[in-house]
């Protein structure tokens, strides 16, 4: 449907064989056409995200897995001892544990955000509501003398 598709109504004035095109509602239908576009790429941006994480791990788990042979030819090879692993996986189960809690509070933040951001729109809408109401009713008086 095109933009002119739109925004013309039935109850809008006409001049001659034509209707007249409102700056509402030509920023209304074109920024509904935009926010939808942007809605619509979601799916998308999150599929690319999915897909690619998993080749993330796909690769790893094949690099990691191929290193173990030759990690265990290392330690084999100097003589050094196992138990050294105990420490350095404490160290590594840390690291993922402090960086699962950044992921989960990175989270966490953008969920507030967009609840904060929401409630903003909510507000907005509102006193924008009851300045059009104020202005109608200022206009009203106007007309009336």
């Amino acid at each position: 449907m095109s933009t002119k598709e739109q925004i013309t109504r039935k109850d809008e004035p006409k001049i001659g064989n034509k209707t007249k095109i409102s700056a509402c509602d030509l920023t209304k239908a074109n920024t509904a056409e935009i926010l939808q576009k942007m809605e619509f790429q979601v799916p998308v941006l999150l599929q690319g995200y999915t897909d690619l994480f998993t080749k993330y791990l796909h690769s790893f788990n094949i690099t990691l897995g191929a290193c173990r042979t030759s990690e265990k030819q290392f330690f084999d090879k100097f003589g050094i001892d196992h138990t050294i692993m105990e420490e350095i996986a404490e160290y590594w189960n840390f690291v993922k544990n402090l960086t699962i809690i950044q992921i989960e509070s990175h989270s966490k933040f953008i969920q507030d955000y967009i609840e904060f951001r929401i409630s903003t729109m909510d507000s907005f809408d509102k006193s924008l509501t009851s300045a059009f109401d104020y202005y109608a009713k200022a206009l009203s008086e106007f007309n009336k003398k």
